[in-house]
């Protein structure tokens, strides 16, 4: 017999922040005040990324700008980010989740869900509800004794009913959603809140007077599949509560990598953007290496100072982790697409990944393994004495990172770890 728990850390970048500083003795707590985590606006990266609760009384929320955030709330106190840090606190949390069970499936940064199993002498009924409620709110008081911030816990049969138990009220809560709870729990609550349903499926549901998850888990499947086609019969399964995925330890498969970067100015030459794609390549062909893959597709994405975006991508003669050549073909995509505007966005991605165990050798780049050597014996060094240990000679008086588009650089800072300030 067994539960899925679904652990969900409340405002996570926000507490992440107000516990550490906390640890470092500030006197304010940020979750009590009207406090957001927030982009660079000096480097035009300034959205609200994580919000308290009384910001969020004032009406501000995820993914505005710093700019409308502060109009609604003048005293808006604003933090920037530190993506080491919350890595180091998932990483903590996750660790205390292997206490009650072995078997953790990573959902985000600040989500996981935990394959609990009961003792076999506990039966299926109340006692083992009883049990599995007991177990969570041990969990959560421990995440937030030894931790310092809270979590949301929530209980179901399966990861479906689990998710939704973990986002009724909050803060600092457990939740159950069992089988026999669906129709007082799930079903009156509106249709935009159940699980993979968007803006535009809930909508669409609404003109066919479907408001409610009860009336979407009682209508005509077969008229779902009509409207909504092969995502309308997932819906439906969840609406009723239906939902046969399994708690993996296993990461899912990658199939694409990339880094992009809102730029600090805007981009009006090619030489400037061909050693900005430097950078983006860098980072990126550095993740590529570190997972063991190569990419037979490049693109590179652009935004310009009026917001308007587009893409241009190309095949690979062969498959290559190298960042010289993933560069060269960044920058030919580059100079094929750009529209002579200025660029306030630069990305690169690559997709249609495949092993780095073999690669095909090419007889235009007979300095192929020489390249190879080297992208890995720099790979090594940056691991091992930081991301600024080696870097390309262009960037020595230049005002362009080396590596652009991750968080590298915060993520060598080591954090203490924090302690409860409840």
């Amino acid at each position: 017999m067994f539960y899925v728990f679904h652990v969900d850390v409340n405002s996570a970048y926000l507490s992440w922040e107000a516990v550490y500083r906390l640890q470092q003795g500030d006197s304010i707590d940020l979750r009590t005040i009207p406090a957001v985590v927030g982009g660079s606006e000096a480097d035009r990266h300034g959205i609200v990324l994580a919000k308290s609760i009384p910001a969020k009384k004032f009406g501000i929320h995820t993914g505005e700008t710093l700019y409308g955030a502060r109009q609604k709330c003048p005293g808006l106190v604003v933090v920037p980010p530190r993506y080491g840090l919350y890595m180091q606190c998932s990483e903590a949390m996750v660790a205390i989740m292997n206490q009650y069970a072995p078997l953790i499936q990573r959902y985000s940064i600040d989500e996981a869900f935990l394959h609990y199993q009961l003792p076999p002498s506990m039966i299926q009924g109340q006692g083992a509800e009883a049990a599995a409620v007991a177990a969570a709110l041990r969990l959560k008081a421990q995440i937030r004794q030894e931790l310092g911030f809270t979590v949301n816990v929530g209980i179901g049969p399966n990861k479906l009913l689990a998710k939704m138990a973990s986002e009724f009220q909050k803060p600092d809560q457990v939740h159950t959603l069992f089988r026999h709870e669906v129709p007082e729990k799930m079903w009156p609550l509106p249709v935009q809140e159940l699980f993979f349903v968007g803006r535009a499926t809930a909508r669409k549901l609404r003109g066919y007077n479907i408001f409610t998850i009860g009336q979407l888990a009682a209508a005509d499947p077969q008229l779902i599949h009509c409207w909504l086609k092969k995502p309308g019969l997932l819906i439906w399964q969840y609406a009723n509560g239906l939902d046969d995925s399994r708690v993996t330890d296993e990461p899912m498969p990658i199939k694409s990598i990339g880094n992009s970067s809102t730029l600090p100015f805007d981009v009006t030459d090619r030489a400037t953007a061909h050693q900005i794609l430097l950078a983006l390549c860098e980072t990126t062909a550095m993740r590529l290496r570190k997972i063991r893959r190569c990419a037979q597709v490049v693109s590179v994405t652009l935004r310009s100072s009026e917001l308007i975006t587009y893409r241009h991508q190309c095949r690979l003669a062969s498959p290559t982790d190298v960042t010289s050549l993933i560069w060269q073909e960044s920058c030919r995509l580059f100079d094929n697409v750009w529209k002579k505007e200025p660029l306030r966005h630069m990305g690169v991605h690559l997709s249609d990944l495949c092993s780095n165990e073999y690669y095909q050798l090419s007889l235009f780049h007979q300095h192929l393994e020489k390249h190879h050597q080297l992208d890995r014996t720099i790979d090594a060094l940056r691991l091992r004495f930081g991301t600024r240990a080696v870097f390309r000679g262009c960037f020595s008086h230049s005002s362009i990172q080396p590596l652009m588009g991750g968080v590298l650089q915060d993520q060598e800072v080591d954090y203490p770890m924090m302690a409860s300030y409840l």
